[in-house]
């Protein structure tokens, strides 16, 4: 195994020890994959860490831009192997983080969209109905109240342990990212649907997850995705739905109902509140639909 290959796996297990959500290791595992296999044409070792500069770089990024890859997927792998020289210099085997003197691409400027209300309350009131006939209606229905009524983030949802729970105070107790925990209030809807579903779920012994699969083990965030997808198509007829759309709406209905900033941030688990300010675009979006819409002057 060659040094570079050698630094890349010991990088990788140190984002694990230091509680980086499996999603990210793996999606950053992936793209130093990627980058070791640039450097390392058929028959050809790559350079030793010290040896790759900034035309190297640069040279990577021009790929990455002939493949059409969005500008997000190419922001990340620039992460990627930022934080793996960032971890080389702190173990002395580089001088310089070389990743920090290219450019990071500019992300388009979106504002996503977001359920309204209706559409959200519609969604998730139709699962767990006899229409569609679901093996657990009743784990279903509770996963989406809690989506929208808690506006956890799938892999939260995944992670929730039955001693997370205070049923008495309506509080659960989630674990973002970096492994930071914070408690998030349960509406009354979600409250209930979570009641219904405990009575219904199945004993399963040395098994701590509260949302269990067919096998009763614990529900992975691809199986939650599925099961949004579903309800998403059958009932909205909409596949493009998927459980990060209901913490948007969660945030943004929160924020046209009055709701402070601040107290949005504390909720999502949001580190800055520039990444909560987001929703106050989308809000304004809406205003601006809504005045040209009705407005005699617009």
């Amino acid at each position: 195994m060659s040094e570079l290959a050698m630094q890349m796996e010991r990088y990788v297990k140190e984002l694990e020890l230091r509680g980086v959500s499996e999603h990210t290791v793996r999606a950053y595992a992936a793209d130093l994959a990627q980058f070791l296999a640039f450097l390392s044409p058929p028959e050809t070792e790559p350079p030793e860490p010290q040896a790759i500069d900034v035309l190297i770089l640069r040279e990577w990024l021009v790929g990455l831009y002939a493949q059409d890859l969005a500008t997000v997927t190419i922001r990340r792998k620039l992460a990627a192997v930022r934080g793996l020289f960032g971890f080389l210099r702190r173990e002395g085997l580089v001088q310089i983080n070389v990743g920090r003197l290219v450019s990071t691409p500019k992300a388009p400027q979106r504002v996503p969209e977001v359920m309204t209300p209706g559409q959200a309350n519609a969604l998730v009131e139709g699962a767990g109905t006899e229409q569609p006939e679901r093996p657990f209606p009743a784990r279903d229905r509770a996963i989406l109240e809690l989506l929208y009524g808690c506006g956890v983030r799938v892999s939260e949802l995944a992670g929730i342990d039955l001693g997370d729970i205070d049923r008495s105070e309506r509080w659960l107790r989630v674990r973002g990212k970096g492994r930071k925990e914070r408690q998030v209030p349960m509406p009354g809807k979600a409250a209930a649907a979570l009641e219904r579903y405990l009575s219904a779920r199945p004993v399963a012994r040395d098994q701590s997850a509260l949302f269990l699969n067919h096998r009763n083990g614990r529900l992975t965030d691809r199986g939650i995705r599925d099961i949004v997808k579903f309800y998403a198509t059958f009932l909205a007829g909409d596949p493009s739905i998927h459980p990060h759309s209901f913490r948007h709406a969660y945030a943004t209905h929160l924020l046209a109902d009055g709701a402070d900033l601040r107290a949005i941030q504390e909720l999502l688990g949001h580190a800055r509140l520039s990444t909560t300010q987001k929703y106050t675009q989308v809000s304004l979006t809406n205003l601006m639909a809504v005045y040209d819409s009705a407005h005699p002057k617009a």
